[in-house]
């Protein structure tokens, strides 16, 4: 089988594509991977700030540092806090945690000491000390002068979550994140600075914080597109693999009946074609000039990918797409043609 085949081949020499890279797709083969003892990496650079767990954390978090703010965190990302800044730390446990601790009327956490014992030995001493840990370095920073936004990352980063039992300690993909999400609130703050008057004084962190959450601040990061020094397996949309340029021995093509490896994404306000110079003025987009587009796209991939790919391809079919509609895309129909010819 294709899994005894690979038993000893570098995480680092085998990529995992798809034509998109859904959160519950991603999360479910990390989930095996990580079960299987298989280091894995993954790259959506698609991917907005505000749709990483790790960064709703930290944000969650920072938000009951800064009461001054006003920013009250849902229960739900309190609770999803917990989950991600407490190693193991199951989310029922974190759900029951929550709802004794967080005080929605002051947007604040009580102490550990005030649930029952009772209710203390579900949530067992380990979390509960983890929670305590947090709690007092939150309750602590309360009564000093505020930080800039980043630098208080920095510190809740350096000083908890990084350390062992805590979340990110052994979570390189949340490091990762937590790192761009600290450069992305430094460049905020370098822009912002210069034009905050000050006889109209302005949060910095809260206006980051507030645009982050409309989705007016979305980075792209140059660190996240440099070569890997892990030895783990790639898993990222088929694009974002060659646009990396780093070959593999194995590849796994997932997915290949979706539309997705062929059609193009519909983004009428930033056609690549229409709106290019190249472009005839008055000339009107029809559907054979998409469908030539498409056909020329895919081709351009798969001999990307291939060019790409030292050993050997895997194939992954789903008959049903996550929406539980049939797939018979183009690259599908392709190879059942190559494998009739046989």
């Amino acid at each position: 089988s294709w899994y005894s085949s690979l038993k000893n081949v570098d995480p680092a020499e085998i990529a995992i594509l798809f034509p998109y890279l859904g959160d519950s797709v991603r999360f479910s083969i990390m989930s095996r991977m990580e079960a299987l003892g298989i280091p894995v990496r993954s790259h959506r650079p698609s991917r907005s700030l505000r749709d990483e767990a790790a960064v709703r954390s930290l944000l969650t978090l920072a938000a009951l540092a800064h009461p001054q703010w006003k920013i009250i965190p849902e229960k739900y990302d309190v609770c999803n806090s917990f989950v991600q800044s407490i190693e193991n730390m199951d989310l029922i446990r974190a759900r029951l945690l929550t709802d004794i601790v967080y005080r929605t009327k002051d947007f604040s956490l009580s102490p550990f000491e005030i649930i029952e014992p009772k209710v203390q030995e579900r949530l067992t001493a380990v979390f509960g000390g983890k929670y305590i840990q947090i709690r007092e370095w939150i309750e602590t920073y309360k009564k000093e002068d505020p930080l800039p936004l980043d630098h208080f990352l920095r510190r809740l980063f350096g000083e908890v979550l990084s350390q062992p039992g805590f979340g990110f300690h052994s979570d390189d993909d949340a490091t990762t994140i937590a790192a761009n999400l600290i450069e992305s609130v430094q460049k905020f703050r370098w822009a912002m600075e210069p034009t905050v008057k000050q006889e109209q004084p302005v949060d910095i962190g809260k206006e980051y914080v507030t645009m982050l959450e409309e989705g007016v601040i979305a980075a792209q990061f140059l660190s996240a597109w440099a070569p890997a020094d892990g030895n783990a397996v790639f898993i990222a949309p088929a694009y974002t693999f060659l646009m990396s340029n780093s070959p593999v021995r194995f590849q796994f093509w997932l997915d290949i009946g979706s539309s997705g490896w062929y059609e193009r994404l519909s983004q009428p306000l930033t056609h690549p074609f229409v709106l290019s110079r190249q472009w005839t003025a008055g000339r009107i987009w029809t559907d054979e000039d998409e469908t030539g587009a498409n056909n020329a796209a895919i081709a351009r991939l798969v001999k990307g990918l291939l060019c790409r790919c030292r050993e050997k391809i895997y194939l992954g079919v789903t008959d049903l797409s996550e929406s539980g509609y049939e797939q018979r895309g183009p690259l599908m129909r392709a190879f059942h043609k190559i494998y009739l010819a046989k």
